[in-house]
């Protein structure tokens, strides 16, 4: 019964993962749709959301499955709690990696970014790839040096988000009430992606440490 009990906590761990991997593909999909105003590859980050979806809905029928049937303590039952939450986090970044090849699709055949912004939200797109690849990398490894980047990359992407909402506040601002809403939103997709990113490291780290902040390794931004 334990050596099963152990099987279904790795499963539930490569499903991590796996959606992570997903998510890492999605948002290097979506940002590029999303600069060069690419409708096809915006569409198929669309469509494959639904496979992000499948999958946390799976893996949080299988974590529910065992907290039911195994009856799990301490580590066993934080590692399956916190899997649930991250696997929410993970779906949601899926979402938001959606909404960014929405706004592609939207505006095509022009592009969403006015080019006064375009170096700044390939910036953005750089961070929140960047931010992916290693969710991917410290899931497989709890390498907490990796949560220290994701941090990194996080402080980088809220710098990023100021930056915007200071450009469309100036009095030199001359992009239509369209544009305006557009580059607000597209901000705030690359923003909160970040942040659920930071939420899936903070829950790692507490799984390997048992501590939330230790040193200050992650923190939201």
């Amino acid at each position: 019964m334990r050596k099963v009990f152990q099987e279904e906590l790795a499963q539930v761990g490569e499903d991590l993962v796996e959606i992570s991997k997903l998510v890492s593909e999605a948002i290097s999909k979506a940002t590029t749709s999303f600069e060069v105003a690419d409708v096809d590859l915006a569409q198929d980050v669309i469509a494959a959301d639904a496979r992000i979806d499948f999958l946390q809905n799976s893996l949080d029928e299988r974590a529910i499955d065992i907290l039911a049937l195994q009856g799990p303590v301490a580590s066993d039952l934080r590692m399956i709690v916190g899997s649930l939450r991250m696997s929410a986090s993970l779906e949601r970044m899926g979402d938001l990696a959606r909404h960014i090849a929405q706004l592609a699709r939207l505006r095509f055949p022009s592009t969403v970014i006015p080019a006064s912004l375009t170096e700044t939200f390939k910036s953005f797109a750089e961070q929140d790839i960047l931010i992916a690849n290693k969710l991917t990398e410290l899931l497989e490894t709890r390498d907490l040096e990796v949560a220290r980047d994701i941090l990194k990359a996080n402080t980088a992407v809220n710098d990023l988000h100021l930056s915007v909402f200071k450009a469309i506040a100036r009095s030199d601002w001359q992009e239509s009430p369209a544009t305006t809403v557009d580059v607000a939103l597209a901000s705030r997709y690359f923003e909160r992606f970040a942040d659920h990113g930071v939420s899936v490291a903070q829950k790692v780290t507490y799984l390997v440490t048992g501590a939330w902040h230790p040193n200050s390794t992650v923190e939201h931004g």
